[in-house]
C-alpha cells in the first residue's frame, strides 16, 4: 500500500516504496514533508509545480530534501527558462512525457482549464497517480481561465477527453473541487470519475470545513461507480490506496 497525505490547499505528498512525490507544495504547517524525508533518507523525492500561482507554489521547496536525490518536475508556465536554479529541473508542458525519473518514476503531463499542467504518474510498482492542477477549477475561481463560460467549459472537454484516451485507469487522482463558486462545483469530478476507471479519489481546495466538497452524496453521478471517495481536510491528515 502507498500513503497520500494532505499538506495543504492542493499539496500532497506520496510515499511509495521507490519515492516519495510531493505536488503542489504550498504550505506543510504539520511539517509532515521535513519528518518524511528525515525518517526516508535513501528515498528519493521528485517535487511536481503545475503552474504559476502562489498557493500552487512555494520557493521553500527548494530548500527541502538536500540530502536526498531530487527533481523539480516544474510546469512551463512557473519560470523563464533563462532563471538559474541550482537544482535538478524537468521542464514539462501539456502533452510532454518524462521516463526513467528517480525511484523509476514516469510522468505524463495534460492540460487544465487554467494555467499550466495536469499530471499522471507511474510509479516503479506500475501505480498510476493523478493529479489535476488547475484542471476543473470553476470559472470565478480561477482568473487565468477564459471568461467565456461556453469555451470554458470546450477547454474542460478536450483536457478530460485526452487524459481518457491515454489514461484508462488510477489508482488515486486527486482535483480540485471548488464548492463556493458554481452551485454545480462537482461536475468536473464527477466527470473525470465517470470517464476513467478511478480506485481513491481526494478532492481538493477543501481549506473551509464547511465547504461541500466532501458531500460526495451531492457529486451529480449518472452511472454507479465504484470509486473510493475520501476527503483530507486537516494538515497532516493521511489515507493508504
Amino acid at each position: 500500500m502507498d500513503k497520500i497525505t494532505y499538506l495543504d490547499h492542493s499539496g500532497f505528498m506520496i510515499e511509495t516504496s521507490d519515492a516519495l512525490l510531493v505536488f503542489d507544495y504550498y504550505r506543510d504547517p504539520a511539517h509532515e514533508v521535513i519528518k518524511t524525508l528525515r525518517h526516508n533518507p535513501e528515498l528519493p523525492v521528485i517535487f511536481f509545480i503545475s503552474h504559476n500561482h502562489r498557493d500552487h507554489f512555494n520557493h521553500e521547496i527548494f530548500h527541502l530534501g538536500q540530502n536526498h536525490k531530487r527533481l523539480y518536475v516544474i510546469s512551463n508556465d512557473v519560470f523563464d527558462r533563462e532563471d538559474n536554479l541550482d537544482v535538478s529541473v524537468s521542464w514539462i508542458s501539456p502533452g510532454d512525457s518524462l521516463e526513467n525519473l528517480p525511484g523509476d518514476i514516469s510522468v505524463k503531463a495534460y492540460g487544465t482549464t487554467g494555467k499550466g499542467c495536469s499530471f499522471a504518474v507511474t510509479t516503479a510498482a506500475g501505480r498510476h497517480i493523478f493529479h489535476g492542477g488547475e484542471l476543473g477549477e470553476p470559472l470565478a475561481h480561477n482568473h487565468d481561465a477564459p471568461r467565456d463560460a461556453e469555451r470554458y467549459a470546450d477547454r474542460f472537454t478536450v483536457a478530460i477527453n485526452r487524459i481518457a484516451q491515454e489514461q484508462t485507469h488510477f489508482d488515486l487522482a486527486m482535483m480540485a473541487v471548488d464548492t463556493t463558486d458554481s452551485p454545480d462545483f462537482a461536475t468536473g469530478a464527477t466527470r473525470l470519475i465517470e470517464k476513467i476507471d478511478i480506485d481513491t479519489f481526494v478532492p481538493f481546495h477543501t481549506d473551509d470545513p464547511t465547504d461541500r466538497a466532501c458531500d460526495f452524496s451531492a457529486y451529480p453521478f449518472t452511472k454507479k461507480v465504484d470509486t473510493r471517495m475520501i476527503c483530507l481536510t486537516r494538515p497532516g491528515e493521511s489515507a493508504t490506496f
